[in-house]
């Protein structure tokens, strides 16, 4: 949620809404969670990148990220029109952050007891989290490996420890390989919740077994 304006005059937040030619919309900053977005009927008129139009910050592709005085094409609507206001409601943001994590696949990097440890330890949002990785605060998970693991191939959710041994997971904007390992990932129809999780939020993994 956050305060929407046109022309200085309130307006609905979550709902389609017509903005005359010239008017001035004020998106505010979002007051609960982290993250809102401001959708356009016919989208932005930008040459895809690998068939997507939104900017990559960790690789850099795609178009550059907006800047004061930039001006967006708009493409062209289609698809029916909606007769009456089209609304999208959205769950709150959590005042605790419980997500369930199906182990692997490198849980043999760890000591034996890290997965009940994990399951059992209270984390919070770390404030060096962002749209790459949602980063924790709390107690270390301690590897049982000192060999260094090869990169690979990183999924969505994924919840990987580095050395320092607090989890970090993985989310929208994650790298495609890693080279630490992985203790579990976390379902993807979770992770909404995790990227609106303000730092502080406190964070509990639940545990199982594939």
């Amino acid at each position: 949620p956050c305060t929407v304006r046109v022309q200085g005059r309130p307006v609905a937040w979550g709902a389609a809404i017509r903005i005359p030619a010239g008017a001035v919309l004020d998106v505010g900053p979002a007051t609960a969670g982290l993250r809102g977005y401001l959708a356009f009927a016919g989208g932005v008129a930008v040459e895809p990148v690998l068939g997507s139009r939104s900017t990559d910050l960790l690789s850099g592709l795609g178009p550059a990220p907006l800047a004061d005085g930039d001006v967006l094409a708009l493409g062209e609507p289609s698809g029916p029109t909606p007769a009456g206001a089209d609304v999208s409601r959205c769950p709150g943001p959590p005042s605790e952050l419980v997500l369930p994590l199906v182990l692997g696949p490198r849980r043999d990097w760890f000591s034996p007891g890290a997965p009940a440890s994990l399951g059992a330890a209270r984390y919070t949002v770390a404030s060096a989290s962002n749209r790459i990785g949602l980063r924790t605060d709390g107690p270390a998970l301690s590897w049982a490996r000192t060999d260094e693991l090869p990169s690979e191939g990183m999924v969505l959710g994924a919840v990987q420890v580095p050395p320092d041994g607090r989890p970090v997971l993985f989310l929208a904007d994650h790298p495609v390989t890693g080279g630490y390992p992985v203790i579990g990932v976390v379902p993807e129809e979770h992770l909404g919740q995790a990227a609106q999780a303000v730092p502080g939020t406190p964070v509990r993994f639940t545990v199982t077994a594939p």
